[in-house]
């Protein structure tokens, strides 16, 4: 076979290789959006879920799940971020840094029903915090950790290093070179890291089984870190596999075309803020 050919029946691999994912994306996508969206009004969104009578909502649960995103994010952040910037700027090889990287590689291969029996015995059992929001959050952060460590590290590492020398020969010092420049430049990879991470721990079940229950408050707005925290995702599920209610059907439909719904605004409508603000910095740095 000629080079010309090979080239082409690759691409035409490729391609419909390419073509079979949307293809597949759209069908699903569709499928659950379709059986879903009908389903959806303001009372399924605000109403509190009934166990034997037809007609409940999902509001505590939407509530929860938005509520544990946050709280996880929080405790995860900083040592996501911090841990991503000194293996990229600070870290030389050393037992330290291979220790590192060894830990961010097991925690990352961990399954996440794992992280949920460790969250139990820790946060439940050994902290005697029970099934609270609190310990769902502090298991989800452990979720969080290895892709916001990776994601950090490698926008961090796509920075020209001509940025870095350009700085450093400005007389500014490390640190100003990492926060000024580098980080700015990096940003965008690192926003679109936090979405990706968001997005899955929004649709995460196994780790919130185990930690913050299969119960939520009955009223929308619950702030207490010690009450349980049903999420979207666990009470799908709590539906499906063991829901008494008559119209089990029709509430897994809602509460999945919701979290559909949630995941893409995470994955796609948040990149737009992400490039302006790219724009912005990087704008602000050639004045």
């Amino acid at each position: 076979m000629s080079a010309k050919r090979a080239d082409r029946v690759a691409t035409a691999v490729l391609t419909l290789a390419a073509l079979s994912l949307i293809i597949i994306l759209a069908w699903f996508l569709l499928y659950v959006l379709v059986r879903g969206l009908p389903v959806l009004n303001w009372q399924f969104l605000t109403s509190p879920p009934r166990e034997l009578e037809a007609g409940g909502g999902v509001g505590p649960q939407l509530f929860n799940s938005f509520y544990l995103l946050f709280l996880s994010l929080l405790f995860s952040l900083p040592v996501g971020l911090g841990t991503g910037i000194y293996l990229a700027e600070y870290a030389r090889p050393s037992r330290l840094t291979d220790l590192v990287r060894l830990s961010v590689e097991s925690l990352a291969t961990v399954p996440s029903i794992v992280l949920g029996l460790f969250g139990m015995i820790i946060f439940v059992n050994f902290f005697g915090l029970g099934f609270t929001i609190l310990g769902g959050a502090l298991t989800l952060a452990l979720l969080n950790l290895p892709l916001l460590v990776r994601v950090t590290e490698e926008a961090l590492r796509a920075v020209p290093q001509s940025y870095r020398e350009a700085s450093l020969a400005l007389g500014a010092t490390q640190w100003q070179t990492i926060r000024r420049v580098v980080i700015p430049a990096a940003l965008p990879g690192i926003l679109t890291g936090i979405t990706l991470t968001a997005g899955r721990a929004l649709g995460e079940t196994a780790v919130l089984i185990y930690t913050a229950g299969t119960s939520a408050s009955r009223s929308l707005f619950n702030f207490d870190l010690f009450n349980s925290g049903e999420t979207l995702a666990v009470h799908l599920w709590y539906v499906r596999a063991e829901g008494l209610v008559p119209d089990a059907a029709r509430i897994a439909d809602g509460a999945a075309a919701l979290l559909i719904i949630a995941v893409l605004f995470f994955n796609l409508f948040l990149g737009v803020p992400t490039r302006l603000l790219h724009r912005r910095l990087t704008g602000g740095q050639s004045r």
